[in-house]
């Protein structure tokens, strides 16, 4: 469907799910006081959530003395998140942004925030030669591999940001933030981050190798234990004028933490200079035990260029927030994702929104999912938005689902909002199984029944994993899919 004029309505949310008894058929259908946390506010108002101001309380409490906590930069994103959550429910599924994700998993287990990372007794395996590790939230530079970066790029902890005009520059971005509707998840990131890693690429200096960013949980102890470890990642990323950079971040656990019950909580803040461009690859492959709830944000001014390719198969809990901003004319934005929800009732949710606010914008989104368990469920909710000065825009958006088990539950709510004259817009959902004609084409071919739809389903996905521009890392996630859908 296509849309194009001075306004146009929102599809609403479809809620599909597959009947128990033919998986192709498809209807569209008081708590204890807590003290308040902040020492530099008197008093809670009369709205706090006790919940929330537990969790902040505790995030504080595990906030160490060392001298990266006392900079400037945190203290200052600490403190405006301190007075949000004041103010901050807890979400339900009365709260519009969360009416189809459920995320009562988070309060299941008694939190406990992560205070000292577990640094793996053996080395993480990368293909490539700019590798930064974090562990728990925390950086870690024995596993780091940085000394092939190019003169003038900077990788490591802000609090080893050398002075002067590149440490202002960090601290500017940090404090200047983005004009959006952040939540809850992002200020107790705000709150609790331990550290900052930053990646700093100066004025037109194009790195020639990616980043591995690579995002490593031990966990705090098993399932059976009743205690859920927090963790909250933040990193910065900044292409100057002209640069051009490539990052890889994958999240995972290590060292037992692929048995034991954690949520992570990540941030990654991304400002995309005039003419620069950023390619970035996502991969979540965490454990089923685990929760992952995942801020992201990018700020693309004049002829920049950002493109992200996201592959999301792990956690128990998984919700991707995913904010972009085009601030300037002639900027590209392109979006692939891929959620699988392959065991009983996992969720995977990405909610994204793109501002297009200045002329010759074009942007491209396409995301794809699979749900193949019963009472597995996965929501998109794509929101693009045209604002009066986006003249001439040209942007995309598609979804495209597939429900393979009795009771499989997908929400689909594409979203464009025009308010520009002159534009070339379009947006669409498809949801269904496997098509009949689709497995005729095998069999008449004398494929049997399981390889044909194993080879059709992984194709699926295939569409976006092909995207990945390294192909260590294509193949690696690749045979990982394959092997969730070997083990279905």
């Amino acid at each position: 469907m296509s849309c194009c004029g001075s306004t146009s309505s929102p599809f609403l949310p479809l809620p599909l799910r597959l009947p128990r008894s033919h998986a192709q058929t498809l209807t569209l259908t008081p708590p204890r006081r807590v003290r308040p946390f902040s020492s530099s506010l008197s008093a809670a108002p009369s709205v706090s959530d006790p919940f929330v101001l537990e969790i902040a309380e505790k995030l504080e409490d595990s906030l160490s003395s060392s001298p990266i906590q006392s900079l400037p930069p945190l203290q200052t994103l600490r403190e405006s998140s301190s007075r949000s959550l004041l103010s901050t429910p807890w979400p339900t599924r009365k709260s519009d942004p969360f009416r189809f994700t459920d995320i009562s998993y988070l309060r299941k287990y008694p939190l406990v925030p992560t205070q000292t990372p577990a640094i793996p007794s053996s080395p993480i395996d990368s293909p490539f030669s700019n590798l930064l590790v974090i562990v728990d939230g925390v950086l870690a530079p024995s596993l780091s591999r940085l000394s092939a970066l190019p003169d003038g790029v900077f990788v490591g902890s802000i609090g080893n940001a050398p002075a002067g005009a590149l440490y202002d520059r960090i601290q500017s971005v940090l404090a200047s933030g983005s004009e959006f509707e952040k939540d809850l998840f992002w200020d107790l990131n705000s709150v609790g981050a331990l550290d900052v890693a930053v990646i700093y690429v100066p004025l037109r200096v194009r790195m020639l190798e990616p980043i591995h960013v690579q995002f490593g949980y031990s966990g705090g102890a098993g399932e059976g234990e009743e205690i859920m470890a927090m963790s909250n990642p933040r990193v910065l990323v900044v292409a100057e004028e002209g640069a051009e950079v490539a990052l890889v971040e994958e999240h995972f656990g290590v060292d037992g933490g692929e048995e034991k019950c954690y949520w992570a909580n990540p941030v990654m803040e991304i400002v995309v200079e005039d003419g620069a461009k950023v390619s970035h690859s996502y991969v979540q492959r965490q454990p089923i035990k685990a929760a992952h709830v995942k801020w992201t944000v990018a700020r693309q001014k004049s002829s920049s260029t950002y493109n992200l390719v996201e592959v999301n198969t792990g956690a128990k809990l998984s919700r991707h927030n995913l904010h972009i901003q085009q601030l300037g004319p002639d900027t590209v934005t392109e979006l692939s994702s891929f959620h699988l929800s392959s065991r009983n009732k996992q969720i995977h949710d990405l909610h994204s929104r793109l501002v297009l606010d200045h002329p010759r914008g074009y942007s491209r989104q396409l995301h794809k999912c699979i749900v193949c368990e019963s009472e597995a469920h996965a929501i998109f909710d794509g929101n693009i938005k045209v604002n009066r000065f986006a003249q001439n825009t040209d942007a995309g958006q598609q979804a495209k689902c597939l429900l393979l088990a009795p009771q499989a539950l997908v929400h689909v709510k594409p979203n464009l909002q025009i308010v520009a004259d002159d534009v070339k817009c379009s947006h669409g959902a498809a949801i269904s199984d496997l098509e009949d004609q689709q497995l005729f084409y095998f069999r008449a071919r004398g494929v049997d029944l399981k390889t044909a739809r194993d080879a059709l389903i992984f194709s699926f996905g295939a569409e976006v994993v092909r995207q990945i521009p390294f192909k260590p890392i294509q193949e690696k996630v690749a045979n990982e899919v394959k092997e969730l859908f070997t083990s279905l």
